[in-house]
């Protein structure tokens, strides 16, 4: 297995259920897109709740945790700058 084969498999996760299989290719990638729709959620349900006097409280929770989403995306994108990678020792073995 190539170098770069073997750090595109390492990016990869693959979460087995029953027979099937789901691949998940660039994690950081998958994670900040995620990441970018729960915070639209958070907003959007927010404005929404705002509409009704009774759940301001939820609403303003939830803008809370849409702010504290915004905080995540630079993490990501940094931790995917910063990857560590386990290298071989000098036998070869990990």
């Amino acid at each position: 297995m190539t170098e770069k084969q073997a750090e595109a498999k390492n990016q990869s996760i693959t979460l087995r259920l029953g027979r099937d299989e789901l691949i998940i290719r660039q994690r950081y990638e998958f994670l900040s897109i995620f990441n970018d729709f729960m915070i639209a959620v958070w907003f959007l349900a927010g404005s929404i709740l705002f509409l009704f006097p009774a759940q301001e409280t939820l609403a303003v929770w939830m803008f809370i945790i849409g702010s504290f989403q915004f905080l995540m995306r630079p993490t990501i994108r940094l931790i995917r700058l910063m990857h560590l990678r386990r290298l071989p020792n000098a036998s070869g073995y990990l």
